[in-house]
C-alpha cells in the first residue's frame, strides 16, 4: 500500500515520531514522509493512504508547520472526497487545549470531503507511555482498516 506520512510540528516531536513510524512500515509498504508545511492539499493522492501526526500549539492551534496547510485548505476549498486519512495527536494534558491541533486538522480535512479511517488516537506527554508505543500499533491498525479501500483490483 502507498502510504504518505504527514506531520505538523512546532518543536520537532511529530517529525521524529513520523520517522519512527516510517522505519516501522517501510519494509511492508511504499512509504513517503512530508512536512505539512511542504504539502499542497491539492497534491493529496487518492491512491495513497495518509497517516497524519499533528501536535498542538498555543491556544489549541495548529503547530507552525501545519498552519500553511490549514490556510490552503480554507482558501482553496479542494474536493478531498477521494482522500482517506488517519490522524494521531500529540499533546500535553496539563493544558486546557489538550490535543486540539489534531482535532482541528481532522475536522478541516473532513470539511472538504476527506474520509477519516478509525478514531483519532492521542498521546499525552504527561502520561507514562512513549508516543511510539501508541503510534506504531495505531499505524498498523489503521492500515489494516484501510486495506480494503486500497486493494488492487
Amino acid at each position: 500500500m502507498k502510504i504518505k506520512l504527514l506531520y505538523g510540528t512546532e518543536t520537532g516531536n511529530a517529525e521524529m515520531l513520523c520517522e519512527d513510524i516510517e522505519a516501522h512500515l517501510e519494509g511492508d509498504h511504499e512509504v513517503e514522509m512530508a512536512n505539512l508545511a511542504d504539502t499542497d492539499p491539492a497534491d493529496l493522492a487518492a491512491d495513497t493512504f495518509h497517516l497524519v501526526v499533528c501536535s498542538t500549539y498555543g491556544d489549541g492551534d495548529l503547530p507552525a508547520s501545519a498552519q500553511p496547510f490549514g490556510e490552503a485548505l480554507e482558501a482553496d476549498q479542494p474536493d478531498l472526497s477521494a482522500i482517506h486519512f488517519a490522524i494521531f495527536g500529540l499533546g500535553d494534558s496539563s493544558y486546557e487545549t489538550y490535543n486540539q491541533g489534531s482535532e482541528k486538522l481532522a475536522a478541516l480535512l473532513a470539511t472538504y470531503g476527506a474520509h477519516q479511517v478509525g478514531d483519532r488516537v492521542i498521546h499525552d506527554a504527561m502520561g507514562g507511555d512513549m508516543a511510539e508505543d501508541l503510534a506504531l500499533p495505531w499505524a498498523d491498525a489503521r492500515i489494516a482498516q484501510a486495506a480494503d479501500l486500497f486493494a488492487e483490483t
